[in-house]
This record gives C-alpha cells, structure tokens and sequence, in this order.
C-alpha cells in the first residue's frame, strides 16, 4: 500500500489546460470509515514534505461528491509511458509520512491509466476550474463505440464550434474498469445549472441529422454500451500541489 501511494503521487498535475496527446493516470482511494480527518491529515503532511524535499512533481486531489463512504480520486498526466521510468526521490524521501499517517486509514486503492484523446475533445483551455462531472462507458463493441462519438462530436461541432468534454480511453485494468470516459470542467455549481439548459448530445444530432438518423444512432447506441454511470468532483486546491 506505502509503494502504491508513492507511486501514485509521481505524476504531472492534470492541468485544466487544452489537452494534448499523453496519458492521464487516475489512483481512487477510499478511506476507511471514521477515518477521513486523519486521512486529510496525513496527505497535508505528505504534501509539506515533498515540496521541503524539493519535489518537482505536481498532482490534483479531487473529492467524489456523490456516492458510498469517502472517495478520492489524485490525477496527473505524463507525455507517455517513458515517464514512469524516473525516480522520484523527493516521493521516496517521504516514504515514512504515507507508512505512518496514509496507509493505516486508507481501505482501498484503484489505480487507473488512460490514453488522452484529443481529437474528441474541447480544444479551449478550461481555466479556473472547480469542479468535474465524470461519465465512465462500458463497452461491448469498441468499434461502433467510437464510431458513434465520432460522429456525435462532428454534429456538436457544427452547432458549437468545437467539443464539450475531453475524452479518455482506459489502458487495461480489471474486468469492472470502464473502457472509456469524459469528463465535463465547471467554475462552480451554477455552471451545471447551465450546462443543463443546453441541447444533450443526442439531440444535437437529431438537429443536425434528422429523425431517421437518430432513432438508428440510438439503436447502435445500445448496441455498443453495456453500461455507464457518473460522478461529479470537487477539485480540493488544498492538498493538490
């Protein structure tokens, strides 16, 4: 558990900017009941003495608002997988911090890695960024599945200009990992009650494309998805770095 936690707090910060060709690793910790506050702890002092060791590694914590028990999830990014061939030696350095004040409140650790995909994304910078609604796929047909968000995208294009979300594909993981995601950025809470007033992807290409086309979409649709679900992140500025 104490090498998981050090290795997962390695990586680049997930910055809010446009985003790029890369990897974008994903590590959800629950926390063991009647143990948050030490928790928080413990990473307050983790992040103290990593940035005293001159770390140079930055990381986004973000806390899961919806759902069972507390959830974490700390995010970065690399250039690619060569990355994870470097030592971090400030990580190493505090290797006693996460044995002493992490691992003994932590229940579980779920690390994830996942391919950027920028030519299904947003191409504007998302700045200031507070919040992230997160949809996670399942899928039984990753051809049509991307066939489909190719053609969803291009019909949110002609009507917006560009993207609404950007676009992950998971890298392996276990037999319940999702196989694709896309996350929505938000200043605050009052950007959901916008974004909900918009036009949702289907039906922005049932205005570009018609009735006939639609009603065939969300047939292959079904085809293609064996589940999804959501969840929305508040970004804890705190105890990112």
């Amino acid at each position: 558990m104490k090498k998981v936690f050090i290795i997962l707090l390695m990586f680049p910060l997930l910055t809010m900017a446009q985003m790029t060709e890369g990897l974008l690793t994903l590590s959800e910790i629950t926390v063991k009941q009647g143990h948050n506050a030490q928790f928080m702890e413990g990473v307050k002092k983790w992040k103290e003495c990593y940035n005293k060791e001159e770390g140079t590694n930055s990381w986004a914590f973000w806390s899961r608002l919806q759902g069972e028990g507390n959830v974490y999830v700390i995010s970065g990014n690399m250039p690619n997988w060569a990355e994870m061939d470097k030592e971090d030696m400030a990580s190493k350095s505090c290797s006693i911090i996460a044995m002493n004040f992490i691992t003994p409140h932590v229940e579980k650790i779920n690390y994830n890695i996942t391919k950027t995909l920028p030519e299904w994304s947003k191409k504007s910078e998302n700045t200031d960024t507070k919040l992230a609604w997160v949809t996670s796929f399942r899928v039984k047909n990753n051809v049509l599945f991307a066939e489909i968000i190719k053609e969803i995208t291009e019909a949110i294009i002609s009507e917006e200009g560009e993207p609404r979300g950007n676009w992950y594909r998971f890298m392996g993981g276990s037999e319940d990992a999702p196989d694709y995601m896309v996350s929505d950025f938000f200043k605050s809470y009052a950007g959901i009650d916008e974004d909900e007033k918009r036009n949702g992807p289907f039906e922005i290409y049932k205005k570009v494309n018609g009735d006939k086309k639609a009603n065939q979409m969300m047939d292959r649709w079904m085809s293609a998805v064996d589940g999804s679900w959501s969840y929305l992140y508040e970004l804890n500025a705190a105890l990112s770095n």
